[in-house]
């Protein structure tokens, strides 16, 4: 079976911070390098998320006005639907 490479990175926290952590690890039983490793996958997927809304806003306010903009026809017949089905929604 293969094992995950695994690259070790050393950050100096100050202390409130370290101690924080640490107070955190024991309340939890688990490991700060496990609690710190969690931290980081969190902040990388919201950073994520974020560059991929920034780059829509972006798409979507440089287009704004242009054909790209709107599909008429699609919104013609969404329009349509909702005015028909609209006692059901």
């Amino acid at each position: 079976m293969k094992t995950a490479v695994s690259q070790n990175f050393h950050v100096p926290l100050p202390l409130p911070i370290y101690s924080r952590l640490k107070d955190e690890s024991r309340r939890l039983h688990t490991p700060a390098t496990q609690l710190v490793r969690q931290a980081i996958e969190v902040w990388l997927e919201q950073s994520k998320r974020q560059v991929l809304h920034d780059e829509l806003a972006l798409y979507a306010q440089s287009n704004a006005g242009t054909t790209a903009d709107l599909d008429e026809a699609l919104a013609d017949v969404s329009a349509d639907y909702l005015a028909t089905h609209e006692s059901k929604l």
